[in-house]
């Protein structure tokens, strides 16, 4: 599942970052994913927008003003017919917005879920890092020991031939000496 990339992947394209929501992508939402619950989810996120905001505050302003100054009468003061469009947005927008946070909050614990695996490999990775580098080490101190074992051996011996060639170089002197 920890596939590297590879030197023609193109990390921009590559959803390999998400390889920890994958095991999570064939459960739907607890609304499904069907036309509606898309349509709705994106409807209720646009009440939020200042799109949505300005152009209903325009056309609640055109409304009152057309009204108050006479130049159409289907909505006289108290606008009764506004208030009943206030009524029947906010009956469609609540459950919309419920709706919307619902699939959201299934999203996030989703991803939190991904998001805790994730965690939980990389500490459990970096143990074995840990454990690996403490053997590692206890190798190097072995190597290290030896190889000052064999550094001593070979200042013995060295000692011992200089030892011996200078018995040896005595021993031809007195030799030449004599004859």
């Amino acid at each position: 599942m920890n596939t590297p990339l590879s030197p023609n992947d193109n990390p921009k394209d590559d959803d390999r970052h998400l390889r920890f929501h994958l095991p999570h992508a064939h459960l739907s939402s607890v609304f499904g994913d069907d036309w509606f619950a898309l349509k709705a989810e994106s409807f209720a996120r646009f009440f939020g927008t200042p799109t949505f905001l300005v152009a209903q505050t325009i056309i609640v302003a055109v409304w009152i003003g057309m009204n108050v100054a006479g130049l159409t009468k289907f909505d006289v003061y108290p606008f009764i017919l506004l208030n009943l469009a206030f009524s029947l947005q906010a009956a469609y927008a609540a459950p919309l917005i419920l709706l919307a946070q619902t699939r959201q909050a299934d999203r996030d614990k989703t991803s939190s879920d991904a998001d805790a695996r994730h965690r939980e490999d990389i500490a459990k990775a970096n143990e074995e890092r840990q454990v690996l580098t403490v053997k590692q080490t206890e190798q190097l101190v072995i190597l290290l020991a030896q190889n000052t074992r064999l550094t001593e051996i070979t200042k013995e011996m060295s000692e011992r031939i200089e030892a011996l060639t200078r018995e040896l170089h005595d021993k031809l002197a007195r030799m030449d000496s004599k004859s």
